[in-house]
């Protein structure tokens, strides 16, 4: 007969301490929620265009395959072993508690950095909305606003929680697809052919096989987020199968979203060359306000703010349980707080501790090339987790911890493929991705980030031996039910 979920959770070593009471639905929108279809859009789409002109959409499909191997890995090991801080309690069992361990220290900095940049990307919508020119100062006061928020909403519960970010996605995602239609079905300027010609964008990478290259790498970002959904395993009824699930369904979701609107844009703008000649710097407010009217751009900047306010809360939530989840296993700086659970069964302690990170994160904000670095570490390192993910559970097939089987092993080597190529993509030095005349240390931002999160954790399991106090593990979920 199989285990419930609070004896799942004590065959693995746990007690039950948050509150299991997502459903799938719940799940998926924690997923969904971190990379919206607008807030995905919106990272990528000048971006992409400014390197590749309209066809830089063409890439979209290729990096949605590719994230679905990693799916395919995490969904595997999620069902086996269905806890907070997935890369970290996977690494540890796979392959051993410092690599686990290492894994999920690296995984917990991209994570809050990455919050760090959606609080500072969200900022100036808020300007926007009330119509006043933002400073630095004022957009950095703004974007920890954002994170207090974020932190208040989650301490009230995963509940409260779920109510907040659902309403805000269900409107993104409604008004993200009908506005994505209308774009293309009714305000549409230019033929689908468009979205095959480069109008000479190629020529800030120096051909045209680099500038595809680097658009693969930028848009990684627009299908990332589905691992929200493993941080919020222990607070997801029958978990091994229904987080499993709530990620294919969230990256789905999203990729389609991201797509349609991404065709939608390129063939409804106006003037394309202008974004790909660096003119225009927000191609999609310009399309939809071309289409809609100049009614439309406050409803559309109530949208996008929503988006990326749903967001912040979902990923700091997210950060929150990874912190959790290492803390208390006594393996994280400052412990014995970093695990407290409040009376609403939310990790108080987790949340207070990324908050103040990400906050302090965007000090940075005072300095245009200094943001820029932490802006292009955030986004460069969430490759790396996904990369350790692989590693781990092709480690674990070789060590028959994990089925052998064929597919089962093709899959996991393109995953790990996959996620070695994006890797090494993303982190390249790129001129092109920093702003012109950016400091060498912006354009060398993700090697340099990665560089000091790994060696302060190479430090820490040197000094501190944190390894060492981890209690030996036990058997995956469907072994031990």
């Amino acid at each position: 007969m199989p285990l419930n979920d609070t004896d799942q959770l004590h065959a693995l070593g746990y007690r039950q301490e948050l509150r299991r009471s997502l459903s799938v639905l719940g799940n998926i929108t924690m997923g969904f929620a971190v990379v919206a279809p607008v807030v995905a859009l919106y990272s990528v789409a000048q971006v992409g265009t400014t390197l590749a002109g309209p066809a830089w959409v063409l890439t979209l499909p290729f990096v949605l395959l590719g994230q679905l191997l990693v799916v395919y890995v995490y969904a595997e090991l999620v069902a086996r072993w269905p806890l907070a801080g997935g890369p970290y309690q996977w690494g540890r069992r796979l392959v051993g508690p410092a690599y686990g361990w290492l894994g999920g220290w690296v995984w917990q900095f991209a994570v809050m950095f990455g919050n760090t940049t959606v609080a500072y990307l969200a900022a100036p919508w808020v300007f926007a909305l009330v119509g006043v020119e933002p400073t630095p100062g004022g957009l950095v006061a703004v974007a920890i606003g954002v994170v207090v928020l974020a932190t208040f909403v989650n301490a009230y519960g995963i509940n409260v929680l779920r109510l907040f970010v659902g309403l805000g996605i269900a409107a993104e995602a409604v008004a993200s697809v009908l506005v994505g239609l209308a774009l293309l079905l009714v305000f549409r300027q230019h033929p689908f052919a468009l979205l095959t010609r480069t109008l000479g964008a190629e020529e800030l990478s120096g051909s045209t096989f680099s500038a595809f290259l680097a658009v693969i790498a930028v848009a990684g970002w627009a299908f990332i987020g589905f691992d929200a959904c493993v941080s919020t395993a222990e607070e997801t009824k029958d978990a091994s199968r229904q987080v499993p699930r709530a990620m294919w369904w969230a990256l789905l979701s999203v990729g389609s979203v991201v797509i349609l609107n991404a065709v939608a844009v390129g063939v409804a703008h106006p003037d394309p060359a202008a974004v790909a000649a660096g003119r225009d710097l927000d191609p999609v407010t310009t399309a939809v306000v071309h289409g809609f009217g100049s009614w439309s751009d406050k409803p559309f900047v109530i949208v996008v703010l929503t988006s990326f306010l749903a967001c912040a809360m979902a990923s700091q939530g997210g950060a929150a349980r990874g912190l959790y989840s290492l803390a208390r296993d006594d393996v994280f700086p400052f412990a014995r707080f970093v695990k407290r659970v409040n009376a609403r069964q939310a990790p108080i302690g987790g949340l207070v501790t990324g908050g103040l990170i990400s906050a302090a994160g965007l000090l940075f904000g005072l300095e245009s090339s200094a943001i820029g670095s932490l802006i292009s570490f955030g986004t460069a390192a969430t490759f790396l987790p996904f990369f350790l993910v692989a590693v781990a559970a092709l480690a674990g097939r070789a060590r028959g911890l994990l089925p052998r089987s064929p597919g089962r092993t093709a899959l996991t080597v393109l995953a790990l493929l996959w996620t070695g190529f994006e890797l090494v993509n993303v982190w390249w030095p790129r001129e092109v991705l920093a702003p012109p005349g950016a400091p060498w240390y912006q354009v060398w931002a993700a090697f340099i980030g990665g560089a000091v999160v790994i060696g302060g954790g190479l430090a820490y399991l040197v000094v501190r031996r944190p390894q060492e106090r981890l209690a030996p593990v036990v058997a995956a979920v469907s072994d031990s039910a």
